[in-house]
Formats: structure tokens, C-alpha cells, sequence
């Protein structure tokens, strides 16, 4: 079982910056991803980031502002969020996809480890 927890997230000014990080257990390298769900909305893809290429993938929304990336640990990655507008505030959680699995970055539905999630929260 990969376990996934985050850290970051908090509170920042619309057009502030804000970094959530994130770890997976295991030795072999995942497919990772960040998706958010703001209140009374589904969850909805952010960001992902493939287990052998480090290949990137954005929601439209946020190309251009947030920027995933693979620390020097195979399974950790971190989401740079700027330009932070108050659409952005949401619980965000990190996700891993299964190992030796890589595909449908986008669908929820496809990454079986999933952390506690972590609050954002975007002040006008």
C-alpha cells in the first residue's frame, strides 16, 4: 500500500504565491498528480507529472501559474502556485496512480492513493 501525504497549502492574497508539497512511499516511481475540489464542485484534475519521462500536464485554468515538479526523491513533487486567484481556493490533494501504471492523467478514477488533502484558501 503507497501511502501519500501532503504539506503546505494555507492562506495568501489573491495574486500571492503558495508551494504544496507532497510524498509518496515506495521505492518505485508513480505517476503523480494534485487535483482540487472547492466546495459543492467534483474534484477536477490540476496538474500531473509521469512516473519515467517527468512529463507535465495542467488544467487550463491554472497553465501558466502553477508549476508541478519531482523533488530529488523519486516520489515527491511539489505544486508552485502563483498568481493565485480567488477561484484557486480549494482542498487540494495529492494522488498517485498504482506502480508500473501510467495513463488518463486526467480521470480521477485512475490513481488508486490518494493523500488527506490540504486547504488553500485565496483572500480578495
Amino acid at each position: 500500500q503507497v501511502q501519500v501525504v501532503e504539506t503546505g497549502g494555507g492562506l495568501v492574497q489573491a495574486g500571492g504565491s503558495l508551494r504544496l508539497s507532497c510524498a509518496a512511499s515506495g521505492r518505485t516511481s508513480l505517476t503523480m498528480a494534485w487535483f482540487r475540489q472547492a466546495p459543492g464542485k467534483d474534484r477536477e484534475f490540476v496538474a500531473a507529472i509521469t512516473r519515467n519521462t517527468d512529463t507535465t500536464y495542467y488544467a487550463d485554468s491554472v497553465k501558466g501559474r502553477f508549476t508541478i515538479s519531482r523533488e530529488n526523491a523519486r516520489n515527491t513533487m511539489t505544486l508552485q502556485m502563483s498568481s493565485l486567484k480567488t477561484e484557486d481556493a480549494a482542498v487540494y490533494y495529492c494522488a498517485a496512480q498504482r506502480p508500473n501504471y501510467d495513463g488518463g492523467y486526467f480521470n480521477v478514477m485512475l490513481y488508486d492513493f490518494w493523500g488527506g488533502g490540504n486547504q488553500v484558501t485565496v483572500s480578495s
